[in-house]
């Protein structure tokens, strides 16, 4: 059951580790960049700079994701 002090279960995460490092991308671009457009909305006075840093942290989320995980082995 047991290899080495790892419990087998463990060790196979079955490419959760993975999933859960592409959703953390997912979330922490848009999250980011949204909250530098909020910034930069709330001391330039400004109102389109929040939808701006979500579309593009978004993008760079998509286009990080896909350079690190769209290679086929």
């Amino acid at each position: 059951m047991t290899t080495g002090n790892v419990p087998t279960a463990m060790k196979d995460t079955g490419g959760s580790e993975e999933g859960y490092r592409v959703l953390s991308y997912l979330l922490a671009g848009p999250i980011f960049y949204g909250g530098l457009g909020w910034l930069g909305d709330h001391y330039l006075l400004t109102t389109f700079l929040l939808p701006v840093g979500i579309v593009v942290g978004t993008a760079l989320s998509v286009i990080l994701i896909i350079r690190r995980y769209g290679q086929v082995s």
